[in-house]
């Protein structure tokens, strides 16, 4: 605690610290124990300092952003939280460059009042930017990598600047997740111009579409599993789809759900929403545990029927027997 106490001293504004700050707090979820430090880092020059007192302290550090796809454990986690917080967005020469902590759909409204196209169909998606190059958030067609020229990161050793062709982008994915050490502080984006009625209609309509579906007070992550390439299901599994369940490739994860009748299955205070096969939420009255059972019981279900095991998309802290993918 000695590192940390100096660390505060050297960067009293840039660095906050808090011990056994409940996680959940900070996840969609509002489930989660506590972590037994809890740091803020707003400034990305602090980095070479922070991580090398934190790792000299001989307890596990993992980074978080929004926590809006994330599982926490309901013990919490015994070691220390790390968020950057930076959230500034500014622009220079035609393009903008993001803090990861600024919250998605700020950025998302920033250039939909610039009239510039290419994020309107992703408004109303949780978090920060942070979490979403990590899992190469998207909706509707549109995805983060279609207009992420480079990402600044720190790695322990050095600020670097990776290349969009670097960064490992694929369907809800990066290679970011090879490399959990690794600080995610600023990316820069490039948009072209739109036409400004169009780009403004179409955040609109999206993001009625998206509170409808996820009311931003439900404690939910959004869509618990990834959805699935066509090229890649079981034999048992392609020749049960339906004409027309095919889209760009690959078929929903909600459809196979509902088949084995996931839609308003409950445990304990965690249910399935009787509109949507893939929506998994607390009621306020959960646990981690039944979020954790619910999702193993839904995945059995869909691979004894169809011989295909499901991958979440949601992330896990403190689960030492489960795997963030």
């Amino acid at each position: 605690m000695q590192g940390i106490h100096n660390l505060l001293q050297r960067f009293p504004k840039e660095i906050s610290v808090r011990e056994n700050e409940p996680l959940s707090n900070h996840t969609r979820f509002g489930l989660g124990g506590p972590a037994r430090f809890f740091v803020n880092v707003s400034s990305a020059e602090a980095f070479p300092a922070v991580l090398a007192t934190l790792q000299g302290t001989g307890r596990p550090v993992i980074t978080l952003g929004g926590g809006s796809n994330l599982i926490v454990a309901d013990q919490g986690f015994d070691g220390i939280v790390l968020r950057f917080t930076g959230k500034s967005i500014t622009r220079k020469n035609g393009k903008t460059i993001a803090e990861s902590g600024v919250m998605w759909q700020d950025l998302v409204d920033f250039h939909t009042n610039l009239a510039l196209t290419g994020m309107e169909r992703m408004t109303g998606i949780p978090g920060w930017l942070g979490g979403a190059l990590y899992g190469n958030a998207g909706a509707y067609g549109q995805t983060i990598m279609d207009f992420v020229e480079s990402v600044r990161i720190y790695d322990g050793e050095s600020f670097r600047e990776i290349p969009n062709a670097e960064c490992g982008f694929a369907y809800r994915t990066s290679g970011f997740k090879s490399h959990k050490d690794w600080i995610l502080l600023n990316a820069t984006i490039q948009l072209p111009p739109g036409d400004p009625i169009e780009v403004r209609q179409t955040a609109h309509e999206i993001l009625t579409t998206r509170n409808e579906k996820f009311p931003p007070t439900m404690k939910c992550a959004g869509s618990i599993f990834k959805n699935l390439f066509v090229a890649e299901l079981p034999e048992k599994a392609l020749n049960r789809l339906p004409p027309g369940i095919m889209r760009a490739g690959k078929v929903p994860s909600a459809w196979f759900l509902e088949q084995i009748g996931s839609k308003g299955m409950t445990l304990g205070g965690i249910e399935v929403a009787t509109y949507h096969a893939n929506l998994i939420y607390n009621t306020g009255a959960g646990t981690s545990a039944e979020v954790c059972q619910l999702i193993d019981s839904l995945k059995s279900l869909v691979f004894n029927e169809f011989d295909l095991m499901l991958e979440e998309e949601v992330q896990y802290i403190g689960f030492p027997d489960r795997t963030s993918h």
